[in-house]
């Protein structure tokens, strides 16, 4: 098992190396006090696990976990911190765990126990593509949207990642803020109700969840590349080549937010 520990504090990174050493005398261990010549080994060896320090100069552990997961996305990330175990609840890079400074073996071992317990995972019924154009797949099937509406309302649904939409929200999206038209209040029945039956046909209308004057998608549901990323999936953001759902017009504000999670 290949382990590294990253710590630009030279007495903490050895007290990582000393309990990590003890905990785990079967790994082999390398520890580093600069992440870029980490980032630099781990380009040439398979790494397992990781000790992150947060808060390091320069490059912080956060972007080193980043781009450990680019490299590698089975390395399995452990944060070290200062902080509270509440506090660390902000970060959005995927990890497997969070250490509280000082480091014990207890607190080691109890990381590693968490990574060896298997999680159930249900797996979504759906895939939603959002990079390029938007498609819906059910077992590998496009579905099909017999009106086009009905179809933007669902990419619409999913764009806001469980947000939820109210009908008058729905109406100046797909219809370009013509809501003063009575009529719009029917149109987007109707296309509520096509979408729901496509869904419903093929057996997955649970993702949406309906309440009144009120409609949002069940993300946990749904197997999307946009959510992938978000969460920095390697696969996922290598499949990002600049576009986002290209059939609607209102979705090209988002390719500004998805460039720069990459090029900040």
């Amino acid at each position: 098992m290949q382990i590294i520990a990253v710590d630009d504090e030279h007495l903490a990174l050895k007290n990582v190396e000393r309990v990590v050493r003890n905990a785990l005398p079967e790994c082999e261990l390398s520890c580093f006090d600069t992440p870029s010549v980490a980032l630099g080994y781990a380009k040439n060896n398979p790494i397992d696990i990781a000790f992150l320090d947060i808060e390091m100069g320069g490059m912080n552990g956060l972007e080193l976990a980043k781009r450990l997961k680019e490299i590698n996305g089975h390395t399995s990330v452990i944060f070290i911190t200062g902080y509270s175990d509440y506090a660390v609840e902000a970060y959005s890079v995927p990890a497997c765990g969070f250490i509280v400074k000082p480091v014990s073996a207890k607190a080691v071992l109890g990381a590693m126990e968490h990574l060896r317990k298997p999680v159930e995972k249900v797996a979504p019924r759906l895939r939603v593509q959002c990079f390029g154009n938007f498609e819906v797949f059910k077992n590998g099937v496009p579905l099909y949207f017999p009106r086009k509406k009905a179809k933007e309302l669902f990419a619409y649904l999913v764009h806001k990642r469980g947000t939820t939409c109210t009908t008058q929200e729905l109406i100046a999206v797909l219809f370009e803020d013509k809501s003063g038209k009575a009529s719009l209040q029917k149109q987007i029945q109707t296309h509520i109700s096509v979408m729901m039956k496509v869904l419903r046909e093929a057996g997955v209308d649970d993702v949406v969840l309906k309440g009144f004057n009120s409609i949002a998608i069940d993300p946990g549901k749904i197997d999307c590349d946009y959510y992938n990323f978000i969460k920095w999936d390697p696969e996922a953001v290598n499949q990002y080549m600049g576009e986002y759902i290209t059939n609607y017009a209102w979705a090209e504000f988002m390719i500004g937010y998805l460039d720069s999670k990459i090029f900040k």
